[in-house]
């Protein structure tokens, strides 16, 4: 019973998805046969104000107070660091052997017809 109602359900989502993709395609002819549209007028471009003068800007910028002077200087160590823990080893994977025998040809894929769409008038 249970096998029956899951292809009863897989039934009705492929009806209704195959459905609605007839009503997209039925819309999209629709929009692509519709007569070309007016066009629209070229709005004016926009004028931009002049920036006002400022007259006292400097020129040149004062130089930077210098703070490398005031710096405190960092204390040093002579202790050596710790040495880093060594890793365990990995073993290392191989693949298993070819077989003596050549596999068998696959078959190739037969060719499928495309289908094109009707030419528009």
């Amino acid at each position: 019973m249970v096998p029956s109602n899951t292809c009863s359900i897989l039934f009705v989502i492929i009806a209704l998805s195959s459905l609605s993709s007839i009503t997209t395609s039925h819309a999209a002819r629709g929009l692509l046969q519709l007569p070309s549209l007016p066009k629209i007028p070229s709005l004016p471009q926009p004028t931009m104000p002049q920036l006002p003068k400022i007259p006292n800007l400097p020129t040149a910028l004062p130089p930077l107070p210098s703070t490398i002077a005031s710096l405190p200087t960092l204390p040093t160590t002579n202790t050596p660091l710790p040495s880093l823990p060594t890793l365990p080893s990995v073993p290392k994977m191989t693949l298993p052997p070819l077989p003596a025998n050549p596999l068998p040809n696959m078959p190739s894929l037969p060719n499928i017809p495309t289908i094109s769409p009707p030419p528009s008038n």
